[in-house]
Order: structure tokens, then C-alpha cells, then sequence
């Protein structure tokens, strides 16, 4: 099924904030092939994070990897893949490097919402590992950035990253974690949000926070209008 994007722009949304003609079946559709495609890259990403096969054995992958890269790349965005919403509703950021359906660099993070709370179990292994054994402070850092945003949405005052503190606790380890975010007041158009990281025991013990957050989110010039006319669902970084 061949996609073709790009058919509006919103005229006072920043570039990247597409409408385009996409059912909700079609959208299903293309995510029946395109995720489990993303899975199979991001196990791809591991692999190549740890493997210890011969140098020859790497070039040899290497030239079928070029080859399949040079199928995808037949047809292709000319840039980013930004925002889109389709002709029935929901949006798509595929791209987004936490939460993004086509990008496997996306851990991914599921954020689920109940209320205003928003909450995620997820998985990082050793690709995005910093400290031997502990995910890389950045990371952690971008996880909650998102988490933080979700959570802004969640609560009805969606926005851009005004601010972002991080407070590192402890080495967060590589594995099962959860990530957890509420607002916790508003001011104007500024929504200040609070989240946290935690590990995910198997042993049933209890989890310890590894790093907090909070941030400052500010509902951008362009969507005030449209969320004051209570659409809030296509704003900020959710």
C-alpha cells in the first residue's frame, strides 16, 4: 500500500502539523506492516549493539542492510514525518523518539492515562545504555520530557517544553521501568508538571525513583485559539 502524504497544513500551526486524507481503517492497516517492521529494526539495533560475529560477517550484513535501506528509501518523506491527523480523527507522530510507531529508537513507551495521571511500563536494553548496566542520563531525561508532556495533555493544558529540571536520585538500570507524570498546578497558559522514573522489580520488591522531573509546559501562540474552542487533543507533545 503506497502512502502519499502532506495534503494541508494547519495555516497557523508551525510546519509539520499535516492533515492529510487517512481512514482510521487505512491507518490500521499501515500499522499492521509498519510496526512489527519497527520492531524487527530496533532487535536489529540490539544485535548490532552486541554482537561479537566475525569482521567478515559484519560486511556482509552490512551490504544487505544497505540494500533493504535503499527499498525503504524508494519512496520517502523528503524530510521529517511531523504530526499528522487523519480524515477521521487521532494524529501520528511515528517519528518521536519515545513514543513513535515507525522509529526504532523508540524504546517504545505505551503511555497509558487514567485522569489526569499518566503512567508507562517499558523496556530499555543496551542500546541506550550510558553508565555500564544504567541508561544513559539523556535518556532519561527525553522519557520524561514526553511523560511530562502526556501528562499536560492528559490534564487539559497541552503545550511545548517551556523548562525541563532533572534530578538524578540514583543509576537508573538498564530493564523493566516505569515512568509516572501529573500536572500539579497551572498558571495562565503554563502548565508546571511532576514525573518520576522507577524501577520495575521482577522480585515483586518494592520500586525505588531513580530520577524526577519537572517541567514547565507553555501552550504555543498559534493553538490558544483552538484550544480555547476546546480542541486539545492535537497540541503539544503528546
Amino acid at each position: 500500500m503506497s502512502m502519499h502524504y502532506g495534503r494541508s497544513q494547519h495555516p497557523q500551526a508551525p510546519p509539520g502539523y499535516v492533515h492529510d486524507d487517512m481512514t482510521k481503517a487505512e491507518i490500521k492497516e499501515r500499522e499492521a506492516t509498519l510496526v512489527p517492521l519497527t520492531d524487527s529494526v530496533r532487535r536489529l539495533v540490539d544485535a548490532v549493539v552486541r554482537t561479537q560475529v566475525a569482521d567478515s560477517v559484519l560486511d556482509d550484513v552490512r551490504g544487505r542492510v544497505e540494500a533493504l535501506t535503499d527499498e525503504l528509501l524508494a519512496e520517502a518523506l523528503p524530510g521529517p514525518h511531523g504530526v499528522r491527523f487523519g480524515s477521521d480523527g487521532g494524529f501520528r507522530n511515528y517519528g518521536n523518539p519515545v513514543v513513535g510507531k515507525g522509529n526504532a529508537f523508540a524504546p517504545p513507551v505505551a503511555v497509558q492515562r487514567d485522569g489526569e495521571d499518566v503512567w508507562a511500563d517499558f523496556e530499555l536494553g543496551p542500546a541506550y545504555e550510558g553508565p555500564p548496566g544504567l541508561v544513559h542520563g539523556g535518556v532519561s531525561a527525553l522519557i520524561l520530557d514526553q511523560m511530562l508532556g502526556e501528562a499536560a495533555s492528559a490534564g487539559g493544558r497541552p503545550g511545548m517544553t517551556g523548562t525541563l529540571t532533572i534530578v538524578y536520585k540514583q543509576g537508573t538500570p538498564l530493564g523493566p521501568l516505569r515512568g509516572e507524570a501529573r500536572i500539579e498546578s497551572t498558571q495562565g497558559v503554563k502548565a508546571i508538571v511532576r514525573g518520576r522514573l522507577l524501577t520495575r522489580p521482577a522480585d515483586g520488591s518494592e520500586p525505588v525513583v531513580c530520577v524526577e522531573a519537572e517541567g514547565i509546559f507553555i501552550l504555543p501562540r498559534w493553538a490558544r485559539e483552538r484550544v480555547a474552542g476546546g480542541d486539545r487533543e492535537h497540541v503539544g507533545d503528546a
